[in-house]
């Protein structure tokens, strides 16, 4: 049997990078435990102070089917480029021109919640069907493939 996995992001900003994750993966922000109306309720019930309550979040896949993307607050900032990184399936079955349009507008997209474009790879057939890489607010880069 196939194991679940969650993916970890080390970042200084858990709840704004959960918040644009969700929007990239059209996922959303894991529910809070219980019956809490919020989580700052949850962790306030459970007696974390203020100033830890952004020291973790997480995203979720509406449908149940994607892995969960858990963000933990860590100290130091990003040095050097991801040795793994995200693939973002934006276009899907598309092709040459019809594809980068795609691409493009998903990019455009995530610039407007806080990404930067990096580069772009045309389309090189037969293997290479062209993608864009980002990065998301702290710098993570990730590919629109």
């Amino acid at each position: 049997m196939a194991r679940d996995i969650q993916i970890t992001f080390d970042c200084a900003d858990p709840g704004a990078l959960a918040t644009f994750w969700a929007e990239a993966l059209r996922y959303q922000v894991q529910a809070p435990p219980g019956d809490f109306e919020s989580w700052d309720q949850a962790l306030e019930a459970m007696g974390v102070p203020p100033e830890r309550r952004n020291d973790a979040s997480a995203v979720v896949d509406p449908d149940g089917s994607g892995p969960r993307v858990f963000f933990q607050k860590v100290p130091e900032p990003k040095k050097v480029k991801n040795r793994v990184h995200l693939d973002v399936r934006a276009a899907p079955g598309l092709e040459g021109d019809a594809r980068m349009a795609a691409l493009e507008a998903e990019a455009d997209r995530l610039v407007s919640h806080g990404a930067t474009r990096l580069d772009r790879h045309e389309p090189a057939p037969p293997l290479g069907a062209g993608h864009l890489i980002m990065a998301d607010p702290e710098g993570n880069e990730f590919c629109l493939d």
